[in-house]
Order: structure tokens, then sequence, then C-alpha cells
């Protein structure tokens, strides 16, 4: 074979191309650890930046959600443990820093657009080698509707914790269930938490993927293929969704079992973290199907917003891509001409005036002008008279007292509620709810409330005869409440 052809057949090849993405990707990592020797504030040598940063990568890619993401401060607390455990005597300030400056760096914080670029090259059909710039980010902060800025971890970033670029999402996603299926299946646990992480992070990819998608169509419904490209993926992912499904719960329950059986604490101790990682899988796939359902509104809902929206009547400007970079790379001649043009637009016909320092004295030195009434006279309502909604008069009540005081001989139910007939027709029901009552007393509650008797009720197993009413036939009795007054040092509350 030619040299030629042999350039041409490694130009065919895309796999080389992604290996060098890959690379790329890495970059930024190793970066940390070239750059942590040139700190000023802490001897930062002890410290495997490159770790830290896959660590932090790891937690926001979890903590992430469908809406949201990861929080900054959670996050580099989260990261303490791990950066303690390389350096355990260094003080907690310092970890808390170490922390927050890897964080920093995989934003990439300081840069205009907070990207990475990486040169990589590649062999043309024609046999010459060219030069390509690869632009990625690691680490995104995202706006929520709340005001609050969240991380997301990208594509890219999630690549680099998997080992690998640009694979297809579902045929990654089956072939590391079916590794996790295996490694179970042979106990090997520890491998197969490595690849339930995996598992993990596709379906976090998975989502993302939708995510993009859909932020595209609110901006331009236009700008995604809603006529094939988004029905073809919401199908793929809803059977995939589907599949995973019944393999995970297949998975959970082997894993299930593995744990309970285990005796190995080490052993059960792995199975028990299978168990969560497998857990938050399933839960991911059930918010992923929720958002697969309403992408069809989703998009419905935008085409009508932007399609009576009309078009805008004022196009924006953007004033650092479209004016001062170009007028940057200008010569100083030409560059005077169009930023004359742009202050003497921008500062408008006159000059608003700049007060003195007197006159700013005197303006926040001036009292507060009394202020008005703000309502009027309040108008007085009208009140109606409330209504008696208690059932028995006081008469009632007096003479369910006076029948219900029983100090030294107790009496039966049957013969209070025929006396209280013969004083009231309404009194028995009065009489007989009261001595239910008294069946189970609260004497705490009597003795919190200063009561120096309380009712109580006994059932001795006779049944009440009674027209009107029915159940035991209770003997009641009045007991003295003894508060303790005499003996304010014991503790002798109680019934007498």
């Amino acid at each position: 074979m030619h040299t030629e052809e042999l350039i041409t057949a490694g130009a065919a090849d895309e796999g080389l191309t992604r290996r060098l993405k890959a690379l790329a990707c890495t970059a930024p990592l190793h970066d940390l650890d070239a750059r942590k020797a040139k700190l000023d504030w802490a001897d930062a040598t002890v410290y495997q930046m490159a770790e830290i940063a896959l660590h932090t990568i790891d937690q926001v890619t979890i903590a992430m959600d469908f809406d949201t993401g990861a929080d900054h401060h959670q996050v580099a607390e989260r990261l303490l443990p791990f950066i303690a455990a390389q350096a355990p005597d260094r003080p907690a300030a310092e970890h808390t820093r170490v922390a927050r400056w890897v964080l920093d760096n995989l934003i990439n914080v300081g840069t205009t657009d907070r990207g990475f670029r990486r040169v990589y090259g590649s062999v043309a059909a024609d046999g010459r080698y060219q030069r390509r710039a690869f632009d990625f980010k690691l680490l995104v902060e995202l706006a929520a509707p709340d005001g609050e800025v969240y991380l997301r971890a990208t594509d890219e970033a999630i690549n680099v914790l998997v080992g690998a670029l640009d694979t297809d999402v579902e045929s990654a996603q089956i072939a590391a269930e079916v590794k996790l299926e295996n490694l179970i299946s042979r106990g090997r646990l520890a491998d197969a938490k490595l690849a339930a992480e995996q598992a993990r992070y596709r379906t976090v990819q998975y989502g993302e993927t939708l995510r993009a998608k859909l932020d595209a169509t609110r901006r331009d419904v236009r700008a995604v293929d809603w006529e094939r490209e988004i029905p073809d993926l919401l199908d793929s992912a809803l059977s995939h969704i589907e599949s995973r499904f019944r393999a995970e719960n297949a998975i959970l329950k082997n894993i299930t079992a593995a744990r309970d059986e285990a005796e190995d604490p080490v052993h059960k101790r792995r199975a028990a973290e299978l168990v969560d990682i497998v857990g938050d899988c399933i839960r991911r796939h059930t918010q992923l199907q929720s958002r697969l359902q309403a992408a069809g509104a989703v998009f419905r809902a935008e085409q009508d917003r932007q399609q009576f929206s009309g078009p805008p009547q004022r196009a924006a400007i953007d004033l650092f891509g479209q004016l001062l970079v170009p007028t940057l790379g200008l010569p100083l001649a030409d560059a005077v001409e169009p930023m004359r043009r742009y202050f003497h637009a921008g500062t408008g016909v006159s000059v608003p005036v700049v007060p003195s320092l007197s006159a700013l004295v005197s303006l926040l030195l001036r009292p507060a002008p009394e202020r008005d009434q703000l309502v009027g006279e309040v108008p007085e309502p009208e009140l109606l008279p409330a209504e008696d909604t208690d059932r028995y008069s006081d008469e009632q009540w007096r003479q369910a007292d006076e029948l219900l005081t029983l100090p030294e001989v107790p009496r039966r139910l049957s013969g209070l509620i025929e006396e209280a007939r013969r004083l009231d027709p309404a009194l028995p029901r009065l009489v007989a709810l009261r001595a239910v009552h008294a069946y189970g007393p609260e004497v705490g509650a009597a003795i919190r409330q200063g009561e120096r008797r309380v009712l109580l009720a006994v059932d001795d197993g006779t049944e009440l005869d009674d027209p009107e009413f029915g159940g035991s036939d209770l003997l009641l009795m009045t007991a003295q409440v003894d508060q303790g007054d005499e003996n304010p040092g014991e503790d002798t509350e109680g019934v007498a």
C-alpha cells in the first residue's frame, strides 16, 4: 500500500479524531497539576488536582436534575472529605480554598466565554495535514428561573468520566446495563459499582440532549427539526426508558438479594451502594419519561407563541462582538471614526448635570416630608350576632352538675337517667354524654385546670335497661382531686 493510500485510509477513520478530542478534554485537568506549584497561598504540590477535578465533575453530574443543577457551595462541601484525605495535616480553610480553585478552573473563570480550546490535526482527503480547533466546556453556569446560579456538566465532561467521546447514548446505555448485570451475576460488585455509575452518567447525558433541544426550541422553533429528528428522538428515548425500567428493576432485585444474603461486611456495603445507585437511575428515568411526554406540548406552545409574536421591531447589537473586537483589530487611524460615531450616538444630545458636594449634602440632610394619611376613614363593620351553638341551657348544665355530684355513695347510670327524665325531657342525653366522658377521665387535665373534683365511671358488666339508651349501666361517683398544696416540695398530685 502506498503512502497516499495509507493517509487516505487514516483520514477515513474517525476513531483517531475522537481519541484526539478525548485527550483534549482531559488537558484542563492535567493543567491543574502543572500550575499547582505556582500557587502563592499554599504549597499545593501535595494535592492531586486532576483527581480532585474528576471528583468535582462527578459530584456535579450526580447532583444535576433536568431543570436545575448543582449548587456551588454544596459541591465545594462534598469535595472537602476527598481533599482532606490527601492532606490531613493541612487546615480546613486551605482545603476549602483548593476546592474553590479547582471548581473555578473547571468553569474557566476569567476568560471571555469560559470555554477551553485545543488544537488537533487531521489528514484531509488530498493528503494534506490540517490543524483544527476544538472548543469545549466542562462545567457551565446557568441561571434558574428564581435567579439562582447553578452548575451543569457538559457532554464533554461526562465523556471524560466514562472514558469515551461522541459515543451513541442509547447503545452505550445498553452496553452499560448488560455489563452491570453480568458483573452482578458473577459477584464482582466493585466492578459493578463502576459500571452502574457509568450507566447513570449516560442517563444524565440523554437528559441533557433532550434539554438542549427544548432550549433551542424556546429560542427559535425553526432551529430544531420537529418533523423527523425530534419525533425519532422521542420514540427511541421512550423505547429506551421502557427497556431500561425492566432491566434496572431486575438488576435492583438481584442486588438487594445479594446485599441481604452477604455475610462479608465489605460485600454487603458494596451491594448497598449499588442499590442506591440503581435506585437513582430509576428515579432519573422516571423524571426523563415525564419530560419526554411533555415535549410535544412544549413544541406546540412555543410554535403558537413565536408565530403570533411578530418580527422583532429593532435588531439587537452585540457591542462586544460587533464593535469592540473588530475595532481593536484596526489601526489607530481607522478605529477613531467608528468609536467617535458610537460615543456621539451613545452620549445623547445633552450631558446630565452632576450635583455639587454642597447640593448633595443638603439633599441628603433634608428632612423627609410629612406623609398624608394613606387611607380614608375606616368604616365601622356591621357585625351579626353570634349564633348560639350550645344545645343545652345553663339551667340544664346546672341540673346535670347536681345529679352527677356523688361524693359519698356511687349510683347507677340508669337511676340518674330516670331522675333526669323527670326533671327535663332533654336532660337524660346530657347526663349520658357526661357519664360516657367520665369513663376515661383526664385526671391530669383536671389537675392542671385546678379542678377540685372529677367524675369517674366504672363498667362492672351490668347492661343498661332503658328505652332510649343502650350499653353498660355504669357506676358513677365523684372523686376529690389532691392538688398537693399541703406539701409543695413533694409530687403528691392525684385522685384521692
